[in-house]
């Protein structure tokens, strides 16, 4: 039996309990390259328990809602940052921690321009763009030991629009 997980736009008090919301909202926090460029200054908070940031490229196939949702999964060492090198938007999909295993998840869809960081330990979907190229910028932990907790549902979820 399936259940359904609406989506919905994505917000920055929505999204807060389990990550960063990285978009261009308000006005810059200076003004820098000789007054021709906004800094929208420190948007997202890089949190890890060892290791070191790195930088990777993920391509990923495009989804069709609806989709089946079986699994999430989280990063107990380090947050993980994902930057779309498209202006497509991209579903997130999110749970929270619920005794160590994730409650009921909530789907967003976020808005051309935008990015989002998971704090680490976030329960959280596969990368789901929702339109070709699927192409991201992903800034996350390198370092020794697994940082990878997945869990599977007994009875999956579906992600609608």
């Amino acid at each position: 039996m399936s259940r359904e997980i609406t989506l919905q736009p994505i917000t920055a008090d929505a999204f807060a309990p389990y990550g960063d919301l990285i978009d261009c909202a308000g006005d810059p926090d200076r003004i820098i390259n000789q007054g021709l460029c906004g800094r929208y200054h420190d948007r997202a908070r890089l949190d890890f328990a060892d290791g070191r940031a790195g930088i990777s490229l993920f391509r990923a196939e495009p989804r069709i809602l609806p989709m089946r949702l079986e699994m999430v999964e989280r990063h107990p060492d380090g947050s993980q940052c994902f930057v779309p090198m498209s202006l497509d938007p991209f579903a997130v999909i999110v749970a929270p921690d619920e005794g160590g295993s994730p409650g009921t998840p909530l789907a967003f869809r976020t808005a051309a321009g935008q990015s989002i960081n998971f704090h680490r330990g976030t329960w959280h979907g596969v990368l789901t763009p929702l339109s070709a190229p699927g192409l991201f910028a992903v800034i996350d932990r390198i370092g020794d030991g697994a940082n990878l907790q997945e869990h599977w549902f007994e009875n999956p979820f579906s992600v609608v629009e």
